[in-house]
């Protein structure tokens, strides 16, 4: 399974949307060189008032440019990094990668998924009504979160758009991705 890279983004302040770049920087153990959400301990503003030490699951924040043609055909125009994702990919389902999947990106970037995306509040301060169409439920009732994948950065690296992205899934049994 493979895709590829459409779009990079990164931004060294707090801001909802994400500009993009010609390229960024990976690195091992922190994330986007300069993006505010670098480090190895929680960025998002929201966890570090919980617990500024946890672990930072959240380095690096993918997501499926399918997604944005889904919400286009709604009425809504999404362009990559507005999201506030860095990676943003074509030709992978992202949502049903398993936790612990490897990415190879590129040349020499390994990312190790570490869940979904919780989308917030700020979606809809975006563009009134996205949040509901980011956020759903299935047959089931269960919530469906499709605001994209987070991971963390196992091996660095330069990323560009046209790098592609090679699937490598863990040893079963898989563990289904839940928000980090």
């Amino acid at each position: 399974m493979s895709g590829m890279v459409v779009a990079v983004s990164s931004n060294g302040g707090y801001s909802f949307s994400k500009p993009n770049r010609d390229s960024v920087r990976l690195l091992a153990g922190l994330g986007v060189e300069g993006d505010v959400h670098a480090g190895t301990t929680v960025k998002h503003r929201s966890r570090m008032a919980k617990d500024p030490t946890q672990p930072n699951l959240r380095q690096v924040h993918l997501i499926h440019e399918e997604l944005f043609t889904e919400m286009g055909e709604e009425g809504f125009e999404v362009a990559p990094g507005e999201l506030g994702e860095n990676i943003t990919t074509r030709g992978l389902d992202l949502l049903a990668l398993p936790v612990g999947t490897l990415l190879h990106v590129g040349d020499d970037v390994v990312l190790t998924v570490t869940g979904l995306r919780n989308p917030c509040l700020q979606i809809d301060n975006f563009q009134d009504g996205l949040l509901k169409r980011v956020v759903g439920r299935d047959a089931a009732g269960n919530v469906v979160r499709k605001a994209g994948i987070m991971s963390v950065v196992t091996e660095g690296g330069e990323v560009g758009p046209g790098d592609t992205v090679k699937v490598e899934l863990p040893s079963g049994p898989h563990q289904a991705l839940r928000p980090v």
